[in-house]
């Protein structure tokens, strides 16, 4: 697949570099730089369209990389499909002004579909365009059985350390969020980068889908904020513990509460905030016993 615009390939990237990016002649400014001519790159931000069934239903900003674990987590925290298997086939084709998604779904989730469509757009900002009414922003879901694996500190510290090394996109570009699935130990498997927040972790989520891990022996590590949309995309995939880089919202504090959600936030080096269900994280005193 070619990017739709002047770029590296969506799928590819120059030798060594992760895709994602775009070159780009930039001015260097400052002492002993005053006008300075090189190239830069660029974190891409392209329109995104998802058909299903023929029939379109979002527009997204996103980052042309990983676009089939994207397709696969949006239409599952959006409540599209119920498994992987509902999608029984996926097309990614890039377009002069964009990338269109056309994905066949099963008879069941089209019909489902069809009852709530709704038209969105540009998700990378607050998550909540094109909703036609207050009733559309918050999703009914099932509060999240107990976690039958408690976490420790240390594997917290150590995730959000891995996070850091761990988003080659960030390092060259410093525009992407990135979404990581650590296990119990704090070893980070997979990671996923977008402009978006929200578009990284739909991508993280797509792949533990795909992959059929187990969401209850790990947890998810996100390097942005945690909105209320976050911790209702991770409920809606049964991850039942979501750490943060960032603050919180009040509204995603409370959402974490309700759904069972073990919420933490501003995880920086060996020190971190613990906003709901504090019971699913081990004590120093119960990990030395």
């Amino acid at each position: 697949m070619s990017a739709p615009f002047p770029a590296h390939p969506a799928d590819g990237g120059m030798p060594g570099l992760p895709p994602g990016h775009a070159p780009s002649m930039v001015v260097r400014q400052g002492p002993g730089r005053d006008g300075l001519r090189e190239s830069d790159e660029l974190a891409q931000e392209v329109p995104i369209a998802l058909e299903y069934n023929g029939i379109s239903h979002a527009t997204v900003l996103a980052t042309p990389c990983d676009l089939e674990d994207f397709a696969y987590g949006f239409s599952y925290t959006e409540g599209i499909i119920r498994k992987a298997a509902d999608i029984y086939d996926l097309e990614v084709s890039a377009r002069a002004n964009g990338i269109v998604i056309q994905a066949t779904i099963a008879s069941a989730c089209l019909n489902q579909l069809k009852l709530r469509r709704r038209s969105l757009a540009g998700r990378t900002g607050c998550g909540l365009c094109g909703l036609e009414s207050l009733d559309e922003v918050q999703r009914t879901l099932d509060s999240l059985p107990p976690r039958p694996a408690m976490i420790t500190a240390d594997a917290i510290t150590s995730a959000t350390e891995q996070l850091r090394k761990l988003q080659p996109l960030h390092l060259l570009t410093g525009a992407t969020h990135a979404a990581g699935w650590s296990g119990l130990q704090g070893q980070v498997g997979p990671v996923r980068e977008d402009v978006g927040r929200h578009n990284a972790l739909d991508k993280l989520i797509g792949h533990l889908l795909r992959a059929q891990i187990d969401t209850a022996q790990g947890f998810a590590v996100i390097s942005s904020r945690a909105s209320f949309e976050m911790v209702q995309k991770a409920a809606s995939a049964g991850i039942s513990a979501l750490v943060a880089v960032s603050a919180p919202t009040g509204y995603a504090v409370q959402m974490a509460q309700d759904l069972n959600l073990m919420l933490a936030g501003f995880a920086r080096k060996e020190v971190f905030t613990v906003y709901a269900h504090p019971e699913y994280l081990l004590s120093d005193k119960e990990v030395r016993s």
